[in-house]
């Protein structure tokens, strides 16, 4: 089955709306209805900026790269794109379109 993942680069302190911008994105896709999204924290990147920030036992505020990931047909996925852009106005977001071969959400779909 055609579906589409899509990717949101974010670092860990970013907020929206007094919240963790990867928390506030994760809850808005749950309610949404998105078949799965997942945030991973990652150890060390660099974006716009050129600034590389990574995992360290010297510094105590680290401001880590955050990738949320979620999948779900293209037009479910399409459908999120413009609220997300308003939650996000500078970050990068990424479509990509991919097919699933297995899951349980998209068993009848398969």
């Amino acid at each position: 089955m055609k579906a589409a993942l899509l990717r949101i680069y974010l670092s860990e302190n970013d907020k929206y709306k007094d919240k963790a911008a990867h928390h506030a994105v994760l809850e808005f896709l749950m309610d949404e209805g998105v078949a799965g999204a997942t945030v991973h924290h990652c150890m060390e990147g660099y974006g716009v900026h050129n600034k590389i920030h990574t995992v360290s036992v010297l510094r105590l505020g680290t401001d880590l790269p955050v990738i949320i990931q979620a999948v779900d047909k293209e037009e479910k996925i399409r459908g999120v794109i413009p609220e997300l852009k308003k939650m996000l106005p500078t970050e990068l977001i990424t479509l990509q379109e991919i097919e699933i071969v297995s899951g349980e959400r998209f068993r009848d779909d398969i």
